[in-house]
């Protein structure tokens, strides 16, 4: 008989509480190493869990529809490589619940903090703020709540002398949102309207189709970042009829390499040279709102249509890769992506985003900034067009630009100057190497 060993979850990254969706395995089943045994399904993302070693599943400690995290029993596998360590959970700091207690604003749920000025007698200090309630929660928490916009205070703890848990902050963003469905509440400053209660049956027949957890959680994402971020949108356009016959006179090369080399990995190469020209562009807002935090490294995160929805994996230091090596992890992204392997780590990190529609049609659109970043680039179909030219009409491939930003941190005038930038270095594949 083989050692029996305990399957405790990995590091699976930034996340708690995940989903389990599907089991692979069941007890008594011959695995292999690194074989999938169960399915789990996060914010983002879905993602296997591999066997540490080959053998036999003696039990299996979760089922379809629990939660776990990282350190939790998976199962106990009896080992046929002989000793093989187990996974071991990873130890856990020890937390300060009054760790990290700076507040943001504004937050979900916060109410508006203008106040009436009253008059005082001469000589009366004016009467002082009480001290906000001080929220028990640790750091991972708060940084839940900061990317939700939620005021810690409102929340109520579940856990240990009130300590609030990622439950507790899930549980509020999901009530707020429901009750504003119904009537209407401050997201992050903002008032929300009450969305009217309508009997669609009574106009016809009708079905309720409950959306996934992807397409639930990135609704609640999309909406927070378009209430909370001031979105505008500039329009562009790019010349790009001599990069596309240099991509296509490479096209024998990137079959010997066994990649498709599409327009993708060029525009990744241009956004990372002008990002490092407009390194605010690059960046995020701090948790106050008064300083910019400027990113160093270049990870791209290129949209990926999925049946399950869309999902967004990074392209780490995308600005040291070249192009077929960009065009290789683009294709294996998407592929895991829609064959739902993607690692958490795989859509943690991205710096700026693209999305592009090109392959499906239209001419322009207005993508969403992905919070926390600043700027995103939306991409539509390319089109032959008619160009002025030396007194005549040349045809020209023309690629539409649709860059949207939070107005806070750019303005108008950089907004055009960054798609300025970003054309003429699609136009002229040499100033890359300037």
């Amino acid at each position: 008989m083989g050692e029996l060993q305990a399957f405790h979850l990995p590091d699976i990254g930034d996340f708690q509480d995940v989903d389990v969706v599907e089991l692979l395995v069941s007890p008594g089943d011959r695995v292999e190493k690194e074989q999938a045994l169960l399915v789990l399904e996060s914010d983002k993302a879905t993602m296997e869990v591999p066997s540490p070693c080959g053998g036999v599943v003696r039990e299996l400690n979760v089922g379809v529809g629990d939660t776990v995290s990282e350190g939790d029993l998976i199962a106990v596998l009896e080992s046929e490589e002989g000793g093989a360590a187990a996974a071991e959970p990873a130890a856990q700091p020890e937390e300060d619940p009054a760790a990290d207690l700076a507040t943001t604003a504004p937050a979900l749920g916060t109410p508006n903090a203008m106040a009436v000025p009253t008059e005082l007698d001469e000589g009366e200090a004016p009467p002082q703020a009480p001290s906000p309630p001080e929220a028990h929660a640790s750091p991972s928490v708060r940084h839940l709540a900061r990317e939700l916009g939620v005021d810690l205070t409102l929340v109520p703890g579940s856990g240990r002398k009130g300590r609030i848990t990622r439950d507790d902050v899930q549980g509020f963003v999901k009530a707020s949102l429901s009750q504003g469905a119904t009537h209407g509440v401050p997201i992050a400053g903002v008032q929300v309207a009450a969305a009217p209660q309508i009997d669609f049956a009574k106009f016809g027949e009708t079905e309720l189709q409950p959306l996934n957890r992807i397409r639930k959680l990135s609704a609640a994402n999309l909406h927070r970042s378009w209430v909370t971020v001031p979105h505008v949108t500039q329009f562009d356009e790019a010349d790009i009829s001599d990069l596309d016959r240099f991509r296509k006179s490479q096209k024998a090369e990137a079959e010997r390499r066994g990649v498709k080399l599409t327009f993708l990995p060029f525009m990744v190469k241009a956004v990372t040279r002008a990002l490092s020209e407009f390194p605010h562009f690059n960046a995020s807002l701090d948790a106050t709102g008064e300083s910019l935090i400027l990113k160093r490294y270049f990870h791209i995160g290129v949209a990926v249509d999925t049946e399950n929805g869309l999902v967004v994996p990074v392209i780490r230091d995308a600005d040291q890769k070249g192009l077929f090596d960009l065009a290789a992890e683009m294709q294996e992204l998407s592929e895991r992506a829609r064959s739902r392997k993607l690692r958490p780590s795989d859509i943690q990190g991205g710096s700026f985003s693209i999305s592009s529609l090109g392959g499906i049609g239209g001419t322009l659109f207005t993508p969403i900034v992905n919070h926390p970043e600043v700027a995103i680039l939306g991409v539509s179909r390319m089109e032959w067009k008619p160009v002025h030219e030396a007194g005549e009409f040349v045809p020209r491939l023309i690629l539409p630009l649709s860059l949207s930003y939070d107005h806070r941190v750019i303005d108008g005038a950089d907004a055009v100057r960054f798609t300025r930038r970003l054309a003429e270095l699609l136009s002229d594949l040499r100033l890359l190497l300037l």
